[in-house]
């Protein structure tokens, strides 16, 4: 019998990430993108934000990501990124977070990040 993650779909209709790391990765192309969906989809419920709070600021244009280390034992990750974009003309802002994943009913989704 498979694990419920195997079968399990985005609200894009792609299959869920097998891995935290794969899960980040389609959560930076979420944002870069602007889809709300597939971001509360893949978000714990325990910590899901409010869906207006993830309306990008117009002019947001994501500019590339850089994993720098992802660690998954049993059912609970943690990924190292640095994500830059810019806004406007702005200057292009760096983000760089470890993000806290779980794996629950065999997919994985995002809990919180601690800014460095």
């Amino acid at each position: 019998m498979s694990d419920a993650g195997t079968d399990a779909r985005l609200p894009s209709g792609a299959p869920w990430p097998e891995t935290a790391e794969a899960l980040m990765r389609s959560r930076y192309d979420a944002f870069a993108r602007g889809d709300v969906a597939h971001l509360l989809a893949t978000w714990h419920p325990s910590t899901r934000p409010a869906a207006d709070a993830l309306t990008p600021e117009p002019g947001t244009r994501w500019l590339g990501l850089e994993v720098r280390r992802a660690v998954e034992e049993d059912d609970g990750a943690t990924v190292e990124f640095v994500a830059r974009f810019r806004v406007g003309g702005r200057p292009a802002v760096r983000l760089h977070e470890v993000s806290r994943f779980v794996r629950e009913g065999g997919r994985w989704f995002y809990v919180d990040g601690r800014f460095r």
